[in-house]
């Protein structure tokens, strides 16, 4: 049995799997201490974490109705995230596996996140298949060879796709996080009213939203007192920019390594255009795609924990290792 530990960014959460069923997945959100700064304020972040950590262990213990002492191991991520907010989730599981004498398993976030995708998996992944990661801060192609061989195709220059709704959403005048309130004011405007550039298309990997999020900017400024009956036309705009980019290359990933198998994860999957886009483009192409259960799409620890049981089957435990605020997806 494992327990698992998230506090890569504004999430507490902790999850407990046997045998990789999800028994428990408590998630405590930071979004609505954030919102009145506009984004993630780290040092925030951080004693948050630590405020509510031992709580959220203690929750998820009770949820799944199971003791300290029935624990086989302690998993936690280690990185990709914010330094002192992983450092919370670290000291809190290494603090577990000694006085538990259990082992502690780091895992990398970006892997928990494809490892969602075997939570309640109708469609089990098929290697070799393809992973478009995106996520609030995260935005890549990667190709799945086997379980922990993964390739990294390309990702953003710039901002990540969830940064990009943010900022777009802040030009706007809208409220934060950017990417619910873009797709609920984006159904009542015209998706094709502006033209906005879809960009890097000369590299079929890799992506760049700075320049959509600029264009978009200069559109706002230009429509002046306009610009509050145009926002759904813009924000329809916008978010078709983006979901054409994403669908785009993913499916050119897909045919260009000969794979039949998409896999699209991550918190943007959330979005209903996407998601309907993806499912419409792989029907017409003939690709499976495999998008894991809405709830496990944002940052979560069953994913981290799913991520654990499929490590503790091909690796040994480490000895010891450290906060890696800057992790690739190749490293685990």
């Amino acid at each position: 049995m494992i327990l698992s530990i998230e506090t890569s960014c504004d999430e507490t959460a902790v999850a407990i799997l046997k045998d990789g069923v999800v028994l428990s997945s408590v998630i405590a959100s930071q979004i609505k201490w954030h919102k009145r700064f506009g984004g993630v304020v780290p040092e925030l972040a951080s004693r948050m974490h630590a405020e509510k950590i031992h709580g959220i262990i203690q929750d998820s213990l009770n949820q799944a109705s199971v003791s300290l002492d029935q624990l086989d191991s302690i998993a936690v991520t280690y990185g990709p995230g914010l330094e002192g907010a992983l450092l919370v989730g670290i000291a809190a599981a290494k603090t577990l596996g000694m006085s538990l004498q259990k082992p502690v398993i780091p895992i990398n976030h970006l892997h928990g996140h494809i490892y969602s995708a075997f939570i309640d998996a109708k469609t089990p992944l098929q290697f070799p298949c393809i992973c478009l990661l995106v996520s609030g801060g995260h935005t890549m192609l990667v190709l799945l060879k086997d379980h922990f061989d993964f390739q990294l195709l390309g990702s953003t220059r710039d901002d990540a796709c969830g940064e990009a709704f943010d900022k777009v959403a802040r030009v706007m005048g809208l409220s934060y996080p950017g990417g619910p309130i873009i797709e609920k004011i984006a159904l009542e405007g015209d998706a094709s009213r502006y033209d906005f550039p879809r960009a890097m298309k000369h590299s079929p990997y890799e992506f760049s939203f700075s320049g959509l999020k600029t264009a978009v900017s200069q559109l706002c400024q230009s429509l002046g007192d306009d610009l509050e009956q145009e926002k759904p036309h813009v924000a329809a705009s916008f978010q078709a920019a983006v979901s054409d980019t994403l669908v785009t290359k993913a499916i050119k990933a897909c045919e260009n390594f000969n794979v039949s198998q998409l896999l699209v994860c991550g918190g943007v999957m959330a979005n209903r255009v996407l998601a309907t886009s993806f499912h419409a483009q792989c029907d017409v192409k003939g690709i499976s795609l495999s998008v894991p259960p809405l709830s496990y799409c944002t940052d979560n620890a069953a994913m981290i924990g799913m991520a654990a049981h499929h490590y503790l089957q091909r690796f040994e435990v480490p000895d010891s290792f450290y906060v890696t605020p800057q992790l690739s997806v190749e490293s685990l």
